[in-house]
C-alpha cells in the first residue's frame, strides 16, 4: 500500500520564501513552471516557493493542499533514437488557496513582502476583459481583474514602492500574452476609477514580459498510475506526466534572468529582447507540421501523431514537406542550421512512443489554424520560387476533404464553428471538385484573401481532391505528391 503524499511523509527545502504567486494549478504550470523552479531551487540559492491560486470556482487546490503541494513529475522522450524516462518529486508548491472561498485572504497575498514574480496559465481564453467586472468589492469573474485587484490591494499595502512591483510572467498560448495581459489591467484600473499613481505604479514600475511556451503535457497518467505509484512509492492523485524537452522564452529585460537563474541549472529558457522570431519558429514548423499532420495523417488511417509519423507514406511525406517547402520558406533572423535543428528536435518529439497524442485532438478550428502556420509558408514559398509548394497544397486539399464530413464511412473528427463547417460542407453539395476548391479558396473570410488569385493553386487543389477520392491518401502520396 503506497504512503500519503503529505509533509509527514517527505522531507522538504526549509527557509523558502515566497516569491511566486501562480494563477492556475493546472497540469502545464506543474510539470513546467513548478518542474523548473524546483530545478532552480536544487542548484543555485534561489529559494523560492510558490504559492498557487485557483483561477476558476472549481479546480485542484483542495487536492494538492491535502499533499501539501507535493506531486511528482513523469518525464518520458527519446534521446539518440532510444526511449529515456524518469519520475522526480517537487518540492517548491507550498499549497494553493480558492479565492472563491476566501477572497479576503486572496487580496492579502498581495501583502507578502517576498514576493518577486506572477505567473499564469488560465488557458488562451483566461486573458480576456470582462465587462460585467465593475468592481472588486467581490471577486470578479477574470483573471484579469483578479490581478488588477491584488496589484491595487498590494499598490496600497506597499505606499507604491517601485521595488514591490512584481514581474508579471504570463504562459498562456497567445501572441504577446504580457502585453494584452497588461492592457486589460488597465481597463480594469480605469473602469474602477483607482488613483492615477496606481496606472502610473502599473506602466512605469511593473514589468510584463511576452513569453513562448513548449512542452507536451499529457496530464494524469491514469492508465498506469498503480506502476507509478509501485515506483514511487506514494499515493499520489497529482502526478503529471510531460516530455523531456521543454522551451521558455521570455521576453524582458536582464534584471529577470539574475533574478530567475534558470541558466544556472541547466533549462532551456531564453532571454530576449524579441521573441517573435522564436514564435514563428514554432507557428509554422512545430505547429504548422501538426495542422497538415491531422487530415493527411487521419485520411490515411493514422489516429496519432506517431501513428503519422510511423506511416510508410504520411512519415516521409511530412519529412519532406518540412525540410523541402516549410524552413526554405522562412525568411528570418535565424541560420538554416538553427532551423534544421529545431525541426530534427520536433521530428523526435513526434516519435515519442510514451506520448499518445490523438490527431483528433488537435483537429481544433483547423482551417484557421491552416491560415496561421501553414498558408504563410505557402505564400512565402512561392513569392520565392514562382511555384506551388505541392505538400503544402495538398494539405489543404486534405483538409477540405477532411471537412467534408466522412471517409471511408466514418465520420471524420471535425471540431470547428457551425459557421465554418457548414460553408464547406455545403460547397460540397455540388460534387464537383472544381467547384468546391473554387467555393472554399476564394472564400476570403477563411483566408483574409482570395486564394484563387494566387496562378495555379485552384488547379492543383482540385487535381488533387481529385485523386484523393479516385486513389485514395496513400497511393496519392505515393504516385502524385512524393
Amino acid at each position: 500500500m503506497p504512503n500519503p503524499l503529505n509533509n509527514a511523509t517527505v522531507s522538504r527545502p526549509e527557509n523558502l520564501k515566497t516569491k511566486i504567486l501562480q494563477f492556475g494549478e493546472g497540469n502545464f504550470l506543474r510539470a513546467f513552471v513548478d518542474w523548473m523552479i524546483d530545478k532552480v531551487n536544487e542548484k543555485t540559492d534561489f529559494n523560492g516557493s510558490v504559492k498557487v491560486v485557483q483561477p476558476i470556482p472549481k479546480g485542484l487546490v483542495d487536492l494538492l493542499n491535502k499533499q501539501d503541494g507535493l506531486y511528482h513529475v513523469q518525464l518520458q522522450g527519446m534521446k539518440d533514437g532510444e526511449p529515456i524516462s524518469s519520475i522526480e518529486l517537487v518540492k517548491c508548491v507550498e499549497g494553493g488557496m480558492n479565492p472563491y472561498e476566501d477572497y479576503k485572504g486572496f487580496l492579502e497575498l498581495g501583502e507578502n513582502p517576498d514576493l518577486e514574480f506572477i505567473v499564469s496559465n488560465t488557458t488562451e481564453a483566461g486573458i480576456a476583459f470582462d465587462e460585467n467586472d465593475t468592481d472588486y468589492e467581490t471577486i470578479p469573474n477574470s483573471f484579469p481583474a483578479k490581478l488588477t485587484a491584488l496589484l491595487h490591494h498590494r499598490y496600497k499595502h506597499f505606499d507604491g514602492a517601485s521595488d514591490k512591483a512584481p514581474v508579471i510572467i504570463p504562459c498562456e498560448l497567445i501572441d504577446k500574452n504580457g502585453d494584452n495581459l497588461k492592457k486589460y489591467v488597465l481597463q480594469y484600473a480605469d473602469l474602477w476609477e483607482t488613483e492615477a499613481a496606481f496606472k502610473d505604479w502599473i506602466n512605469n514600475d511593473i514589468t510584463f514580459c511576452n513569453t513562448l511556451v513548449d512542452r507536451i503535457v499529457p496530464g494524469f497518467p491514469k492508465d498506469n498510475l498503480e506502476e507509478i505509484h509501485a515506483e514511487i512509492g506514494y499515493d499520489d492523485q497529482l502526478v503529471v506526466n510531460g516530455e523531456f524537452f521543454h522551451l521558455w522564452v521570455i521576453e524582458g529585460p536582464e534584471s529577470i534572468q539574475q533574478k530567475l537563474p534558470f541558466d544556472k541549472a541547466g533549462l532551456n529558457v531564453k532571454f530576449v529582447d524579441d521573441l517573435s522570431v522564436y514564435r514563428t519558429r514554432k507557428v509554422r514548423i512545430l505547429n504548422g507540421l501538426h495542422t497538415s499532420m491531422v487530415p493527411v495523417g487521419y485520411l490515411a488511417g493514422a489516429r496519432t501523431v506517431k501513428e503519422a509519423m510511423d506511416h510508410e507514406q504520411v512519415g516521409p511525406y511530412l519529412e519532406k514537406e518540412l525540410f523541402e517547402e516549410i524552413i526554405p520558406s522562412l525568411d528570418m533572423d535565424m541560420s538554416v542550421e538553427e532551423l534544421e535543428s529545431f525541426a530534427k528536435d520536433i521530428l523526435e518529439r513526434f516519435e515519442n512512443p510514451y506520448i499518445k497524442h490523438e490527431l483528433s485532438a488537435i483537429a481544433l478550428n483547423s482551417v484557421s489554424k491552416y491560415k496561421v502556420r501553414v498558408l504563410p509558408s505557402l505564400l512565402q514559398y512561392h513569392a520565392q520560387k514562382g511555384e506551388i509548394p505541392k505538400r503544402l497544397t495538398f494539405a489543404l486539399a486534405a483538409l477540405i476533404r477532411f471537412y467534408k464530413g466522412s471517409w471511408e464511412g466514418e465520420d471524420t473528427p471535425i471540431n470547428d464553428g457551425e459557421d465554418v463547417v457548414s460553408f464547406v460542407q455545403k460547397a460540397w453539395e455540388s460534387g464537383d471538385h472544381s467547384k468546391v476548391a473554387q467555393t472554399v479558396l476564394s472564400h476570403t473570410a477563411f483566408w483574409d484573401q482570395d486564394l484563387t488569385e494566387i496562378d495555379g493553386l485552384n488547379d492543383m487543389v482540385t487535381n488533387y481532391l481529385q485523386l484523393i477520392d479516385e486513389k485514395g491518401v496513400n497511393s496519392t502520396l505515393s504516385e502524385d505528391v512524393q
